[in-house]
């Protein structure tokens, strides 16, 4: 399984934010990880429309987390951010061309293991992953910042 790059864009703009703990523009974001800004745009008003962060304008604004890091559950940002998890073509009823989807157990076995690998995330929130902030910002190139 691979997430979308919108889910691990997600994931990378909460734990700068999360490691910054201070507002921070797009800008700054997309320059430490080298990520074109106009995608991160679109990720960050999909985070804020689902209250993962909070936006404010003017001179000293910028994007914050808008929770407790530990309020915040992996699983919880990947289900809401992934667009579906149609690992194979039988998971999607509408489009399912497979001639032997009514027999096999292949979907039973995938749902399974798609299940366990939400339910580890779950167990992790976005403050287990902040541990070593200073950690972050230091391979971030930004050590300077709140330390």
């Amino acid at each position: 399984m691979q997430l979308t790059r919108h889910t691990d864009y997600s994931l990378r703009i909460l734990l700068y934010l999360g490691a910054i703990d201070a507002p921070v523009t797009i800008a700054d974001i997309a320059t430490c990880y080298g990520i074109s800004r106009n995608h991160l745009v679109k990720v960050a008003h999909r985070l804020g429309q689902l209250g993962f962060i909070s936006t404010m304008r003017g001179r000293t604004g910028g994007l914050a987390l808008a929770h407790d890091p530990k309020a915040i559950t992996l699983g919880h940002v990947v289900r809401v951010m992934e667009p579906g998890f149609d690992i194979v073509e039988c998971f999607d009823n509408a489009t399912n061309q497979c001639v032997i989807s009514d027999v096999c157990r292949l979907r039973s076995a995938l749902t399974e293991a798609n299940l366990a690998f939400l339910k580890v995330l779950d167990g992790y929130t976005l403050a287990d992953l902040l541990a070593d902030p200073a950690q972050i910002r230091k391979s971030l190139g930004l050590s300077k910042v709140n330390s």
